[in-house]
């Protein structure tokens, strides 16, 4: 494998946009997911696959540069943890729509839209961030913000446990909406990942 000497710091600040970019989409079809009929959820949830899939090539992709380059703009351990948590949140997001196709899930819990709501501001936060990893500003109101923001994911998510075991949902349907539910509570953790990464980034190279 060839390997570039030069930092080539552009190509990794645009994958890391792209990332970013691509965990909305991922936010806004958990979004559609809530609203639609169940008959309409497989289409989405192939819609999530490909977004999945998108979010695998653009962290190859990372990792790809990554070995090809000796200079890197920060440290090489933390564009790996930041390409992967990045990647960790989409799984997560793909992994919550696949389970409610495949366990064929009928109303759900209306908490849900709660999570959803979290991971959607979570994920236009990080979009907005990834380009000013370029200059180091103006972050510091972002990592904040996506620690408030899983905090009160967690607030929602305990809620969501103490609604499945109110006794309203059979104890299959509870194991299935938990699986759900964990799958969304992963994603806003993977979302608070990402954050921390970025501030590890931010004093290194202040």
């Amino acid at each position: 494998m060839r390997i570039s000497l030069s930092p080539r710091q552009n190509t990794f600040y645009a994958m890391f946009a792209t990332s970013g970019e691509n965990l909305v989409v991922g936010a806004r079809l958990l979004k559609e997911l809530l609203g639609a009929a169940p008959a309409d959820r497989k289409e989405i949830a192939e819609k999530m696959r490909a977004a999945e899939h998108a979010g695998d090539e653009a962290t190859h992709a990372i990792m790809r540069e990554l070995n090809a380059t000796f200079v890197t703009p920060f440290d090489r351990e933390d564009i790996y943890r930041l390409a992967s948590s990045l990647d960790d949140v989409m799984d997560a997001m793909e992994a919550a729509v696949d389970l409610v196709v495949l366990y064929q899930i009928g109303e759900l819990p209306p908490e849900i839209a709660d999570q959803v709501d979290v991971l959607e501001r979570a994920a236009e936060l990080t979009a907005d961030a990834m380009p000013r990893l370029r200059s180091m500003k103006d972050l510091s109101e972002y990592w904040i913000e996506l620690n408030r923001l899983e905090n009160q994911a967690d607030q929602v998510y305990r809620r969501l446990l103490a609604r499945l075991f109110n006794g309203d949902y059979d104890a299959l349907t509870v194991m299935k909406l938990k699986e759900v539910v964990d799958q969304l509570e992963g994603a806003a953790d993977a979302f608070e990942h990402v954050a921390n990464t970025v501030e590890t980034i931010a004093v290194k190279e202040s």
